[in-house]
């Protein structure tokens, strides 16, 4: 598994609207990936947002790099949404869970 992590903050002049409207798109196009497993945003008292995203494999997440559209969207975000961001691609090395139906 592949985990990509986008952390980022927004402009303070953003339009907030049109923000939300395309990571919309970019959430529905992204599911359509082969490859592609889930992702999860999360939002920080400091003001960054953290996207996690998941795929099967690195092949899955250069084919998401390279859509058309997600291009577009990321030639968006630096003009006009996003004062600054960083993304870490990392290959899962450990995973452990708790569930409720294991109990372990």
């Amino acid at each position: 598994m592949v985990i990509v992590v986008f952390r980022f903050r927004v402009k303070p002049q953003a339009n907030l609207e049109e923000l939300d409207a395309l990571s919309q798109k970019m959430g529905a196009l992204v599911s359509k990936i082969p490859g592609f497993l889930a992702v999860k945003d999360f939002s920080a008292q400091d003001g960054e947002t953290v996207v996690i995203a998941e795929f099967d494999s690195l092949e899955a997440v250069d084919a998401w790099k390279a859509h058309p559209e997600h291009l577009t969207a990321q030639r968006r975000g630096r003009e006009e949404f996003l004062a600054d961001y960083r993304v870490q691609v990392c290959n899962l090395i450990r995973t452990s869970e708790l569930t409720a139906k294991s109990g372990q």
